[in-house]
């Protein structure tokens, strides 16, 4: 599958694979100078790009384990979901759950995208739903 992308700034990085199977493409952090995240703290890091989606697919943004485990930087809303119309930049909000200020720097890998396919459902509003063994559990009702 060929994805169309536009570098929005001239030091924007295409994203890359790790290696030949890896499902996720590194997204770089397009930032003329470091970024300070502190401790507890949020921070908006752009990657320079726009990348246009196939229609029945979306990209979805996550951590990249390493980042998260060694600096404690994630994406804040955990996963980012970036629709096939969306064609602005891919900004993804770094949040630092350390003790201590992180520094992120100019084309640092900041998260991967995955691109994956969806169902486009339609909601039907009924007076009750189907009995199921598990019915309303949740939460660990079926064990730890």
């Amino acid at each position: 599958m060929k994805i169309q992308i536009k570098k929005l700034k001239e030091n924007a990085i295409i994203p890359t694979r790790g290696s030949d199977r890896a499902a996720g493409y590194d997204l770089y952090a397009c930032l003329e100078n470091e970024v300070t995240i502190g401790a507890g703290e949020t921070v908006k890091i752009g990657t320079g790009l726009s990348i246009a989606v196939p229609e029945g697919y979306f990209g979805a943004i996550f951590a990249r384990s390493g980042l998260a485990a060694k600096e404690g930087l994630r994406p804040a809303n955990c996963v980012g979901v970036a629709d096939s119309d969306y064609r602005g930049e891919y900004i993804v909000a770094l949040h630092n759950d350390s003790a201590i200020s992180r520094v992120v720097t100019p084309g640092e890998r900041i998260a991967q995208l995955v691109v994956m396919p969806y169902l486009s459902v339609e909601f039907e509003e009924v007076d009750s739903l189907d009995e199921t063994e598990r019915g309303a559990g949740g939460f660990g009702s079926t064990g730890k």
